[in-house]
């Protein structure tokens, strides 16, 4: 998806990491949300409140996800899912975007 239509966007931003991280809130008529967001270089890590699904929209991930004891690479145009109430952590080494949906 390169176009969201009929939406509402959030005018303040959601600032993380100071300023390193930073992400917009969008609403859909149906009521959903989703948060696009920018990522400078370096590591971060996110706690989640309800389960997520990141898409990468452009540059790249390392992602630890949950559990997992490895990073996992995801390009842009890939995605990765996450459960509510879990940690994980995100790096690059350029800046990077992505569009987070929730259920």
């Amino acid at each position: 998806m390169n176009m969201l239509e009929n939406v509402n966007v959030a005018l303040q931003a959601n600032v993380y990491f100071d300023g390193k991280v930073t992400s917009r809130a969008v609403f859909f008529t149906d009521g959903s949300k989703q948060t696009l967001g920018v990522v400078l270089p370096g590591e971060y890590t996110f706690s989640t409140s309800q389960a997520e699904v990141m898409q990468v929209t452009s540059g790249n991930f390392e992602v630890l996800l949950p559990d997992a004891s490895e990073w996992t690479n995801f390009p842009a145009g890939t995605h990765f899912e996450l459960a509510a109430g879990v940690s994980f952590s995100i790096r690059t080494n350029a800046v990077a975007e992505y569009c987070c949906s929730y259920h």
